[in-house]
């Protein structure tokens, strides 16, 4: 056998590295790295539509309706009283039974056919009920979170709210108005696809876990019932939003709608006094941007 040449060696070596260096860099060109999701970049849009009822259109395009009392609402713009007018609905969720935080969920949810999340007890006697089909009406609680849009999409988690939810139905069978169980009233926190997170408190009472849910969720922003009688006050509210909760932003909700929920936007930024908390005090169908 022939000792192998050193020299030969060495070349064979050489010319391998160079190949081998040459490999990744055509890899590279052959394989662009995906563009990044537009989310990232986007805006979160509020629509506000007097009492709680809410649209948001999140950075990803999706559009969620929160409590929509708007055919019967006295603060409603008039145009939003045709539900048509909210465009497109991905997804509905209702923090309680009563009627003026659940009157037009129903019908959004036959109309687009799409899902009304909302308290357990609540959609468990909405579908037996007969208002939904259950698959139109799922369930989840406090504590809870679902991912409705996929693994990067928007995040929603119920939390606790200091109220009731009795469920409020006229019976077409009967044309009479019934009272139902409605399990426990709920907030919920959003989470956008960019990370932003609103915090939408649906109607209840100053209660100490708003410092501990402020504290772990971390919201960005919250919409806050400032009424009184119902739920809290401005006085109320101040405290919760300036003190336990802490956020950026503060949209007051719930009041003016009916003689008891006489709190008002200048009450709640007089109760505010200074803070870091910027508070909008905007009407029923102006939009925000965040």
């Amino acid at each position: 056998m022939k000792p192998f040449n050193m020299a030969r060696r060495g070349a064979i070596a050489a010319a391998l590295g160079v190949a081998l260096c040459a490999l990744p860099q055509f890899a590279a060109a052959q394989a662009p790295a995906a563009p990044a999701a537009p989310a990232a970049s986007g805006k979160t849009e509020i629509l506000w539509l007097g009492q709680a009822a809410t649209r948001i259109k999140t950075p990803g395009g999706k559009v969620i309706v929160i409590d929509p009392w708007l055919r019967t609402n006295p603060k409603t713009p008039q145009t939003y009283k045709d539900l048509d007018a909210l465009g497109k609905v991905d997804l509905i969720l209702v923090t309680h039974g009563h009627f003026d935080h659940f009157a037009d969920a129903p019908a959004l949810a036959e109309k687009h056919k799409v899902p009304m999340y909302g308290p357990a007890g609540m959609n468990a006697a909405v579908a037996t009920l007969g208002i939904l089909p259950a698959e139109l009406a799922p369930r989840f609680g406090k504590g809870g979170t679902i991912m409705p849009f996929g693994a990067n999409g928007v995040k929603i988690t119920a939390t606790r709210a200091e109220h009731s939810s009795e469920l409020n139905w006229k019976n077409p069978a009967t044309n009479k108005d019934e009272t139902h169980p409605g399990g426990e009233p709920v907030g919920f926190i959003i989470e956008m696809e960019n990370g932003f997170k609103i915090w939408h408190m649906g109607d209840t009472g100053l209660f100490g876990d708003m410092k501990f849910i402020g504290e772990y969720y971390k919201p960005d922003l919250v919409m806050i019932p400032i009424g009184g009688h119902f739920v809290m006050s401005p006085a109320d509210a101040a405290v919760a939003t300036r003190d336990m909760i802490k956020p950026k932003y503060a949209i007051p909700i719930h009041y003016g709608t009916t003689p008891v929920l006489r709190g008002t936007t200048a009450e709640f930024a007089a109760a505010l006094g200074n803070t870091t908390v910027k508070m909008f005090p905007i009407n029923p169908g102006d939009k925000l941007e965040f």
